[in-house]
């Protein structure tokens, strides 16, 4: 069984983020993790390993830096890594980046692809369920648990206040929430090893399928107005008044702002 897992490098929000002139995250300025969603699905990928023998192989676009980020997923148990990278890419929005994605996946064999719900840099949650559209492959999103009966992916998917039982015939695509499953440590000899081991990496030319009207910023139909880090709040009014004037100045202040 051959299961891909599409993971991506984001930026560590805790550290701050950093813009470029066009409203695009400035990514090499940034402090850098795995998206904790993608690292959900990697870990259901390895459990399928440890149960089936499965062979798992994680793809990430993005900047060469990702590498670290494969290696990471390579110490985790992954067996292979590719990075997809070129300048060409760079500046996409969910549409450019799902049909890059898509196009590299054309050159792998697989039965299962995984990916997170969405990233934490966007949080659209459009690009697993774009990449099985250009796959043409049946997608269930959502995964909150997933396991291969034969040719079958059996999968609770989340559905408000409960979940759904899907069966879905493989292959497919997945994907999956943080909550699917807490991820596993790196090995230190795995870590070693990760190392010493080759990413493949493939650019434009590596990815014959791809058309130029849907790779990188000009390919991207999605346009950023504007962006801006977070706004800082005021120092805010201190009164000090009784517990009944006290509540008379908060309707007050509630009423002034129209908020009631």
């Amino acid at each position: 069984m051959k299961i891909i897992v599409c993971i991506k490098q984001v930026p560590d929000t805790k550290g701050g983020v950093a813009f470029n002139p066009d409203g695009t995250l400035n990514r090499a300025a940034m402090l850098a993790i795995m998206n904790p969603d993608d690292k959900a699905g990697l870990e259901a990928a390895l459990r399928l390993k440890d149960e089936l023998g499965a062979e798992v192989t994680v793809l990430t676009m993005g900047l060469p830096k990702a590498t670290d980020m494969l290696r990471e997923a390579y110490a985790m148990g992954a067996d292979k890594m590719i990075l997809v990278t070129d300048r060409v890419l760079g500046g996409a929005d969910t549409w450019a980046t799902s049909s890059t994605i898509a196009a590299a996946l054309r050159n792998l064999e697989y039965d299962l692809i995984i990916t997170g719900r969405q990233a934490i840099d966007g949080d659209t949650a459009q690009v697993g369920p774009q990449i099985a559209e250009h796959l043409g492959l049946p997608v269930v999103s959502y995964t909150q648990d997933l396991k291969i009966d034969g040719d079958y992916a059996i999968v609770q998917r989340q559905f408000e206040d409960r979940y759904h039982v899907l069966k879905v015939k493989l292959p497919c695509l997945c994907t999956a929430l943080a909550e699917l499953n807490p991820p596993r440590y790196m090995t230190v000899g795995r870590l070693f090893d990760a190392f010493d081991q080759d990413v493949t990496t493939w650019g434009r030319k590596d990815l014959p399928t791809l058309e130029d009207k849907d790779m990188g910023l000009a390919g991207s139909p999605t346009k950023i107005a504007r962006a801006s880090d977070k706004v800082k709040k005021g120092k805010g009014v201190k009164v000090n008044l009784d517990a009944q004037e006290s509540v008379k100045y908060l309707m007050d202040q509630l009423v002034e702002r129209h908020v009631i």
